[in-house]
C-alpha cells in the first residue's frame, strides 16, 4: 500500500512539474511587439563560399518571443552582424518584414548546414510571406545586399556552434 501511495504522490509531483513548465512556457509574452528587443546572446557564424570565408557576429533567437520580434524596430544592422533563428526541428520557415525598418537578406539553412534559399533585400514593413521552400533547421537574417556583395549563394556551407550542436 505504501508503494502505491508513493507512486500516486510521485505521479502527482511529476504531473505538477510538467503542467507548471507548460504554464511557464505559455506565459511568455506573445503580444504584438512595440519596440526592439534587447541584444540577444551572440556567436560567430561563418559562411564558406566560392569567394571565401565570411564571418558574422549573430544574435541567437531561440525562444518563440525572440523569434517573433526578430529584427523589428531596429534602425541599423551592420554588414558583419545578423540574427540566427534556431528551429527545434527542421520545418518550413515563413518570414515577413512587419515592423522591420531595414532591408534584410533572409538566408534559409537546410539540415545539412547548406544554404537552401536566399531572399535578397526583403522590403521593410512588408507583410508578404518569404518562404524557405521546404524544411530548414535555421533561418539567418543579414543586412540587405550583403549576400550579393560577398558572393554568397545557394549551396554554400554555414558553420556555427549552435548548428553543430543540432547535428
Amino acid at each position: 500500500m505504501r508503494q502505491g501511495i508513493l507512486g500516486v504522490v510521485a505521479a502527482c509531483l511529476l504531473a505538477g512539474g510538467v503542467l507548471g513548465a507548460t504554464a511557464m512556457a505559455s506565459t511568455e509574452d506573445m503580444s504584438e511587439p512595440t519596440q526592439a528587443q534587447p541584444v540577444l546572446p551572440r556567436e560567430n557564424l561563418t559562411i564558406v563560399s566560392a569567394s571565401g570565408r565570411h564571418v558574422f557576429s549573430v544574435e541567437l533567437a531561440r525562444t518563440p518571443r525572440q523569434q517573433q520580434v526578430g529584427e523589428m524596430f531596429r534602425t541599423t544592422l551592420p554588414d558583419t552582424s545578423g540574427m540566427l533563428f534556431l528551429w527545434a526541428a527542421p520545418q518550413q520557415s515563413d518570414m515577413w518584414m512587419e515592423n522591420t525598418l531595414v532591408p534584410l537578406d533572409i538566408v534559409f539553412i537546410a539540415p545539412d548546414h547548406r544554404i537552401q534559399a536566399i531572399a535578397e533585400n526583403a522590403v521593410p514593413r512588408s507583410l508578404a510571406h518569404i518562404s524557405s521552400h521546404g524544411p530548414v533547421s535555421a533561418t539567418l537574417e543579414l543586412a540587405g545586399g550583403v549576400t550579393a556583395r560577398l558572393g554568397i549563394t545557394v549551396g554554400d556551407k554555414v558553420e556555427s556552434p549552435s548548428l553543430e550542436k543540432k547535428s
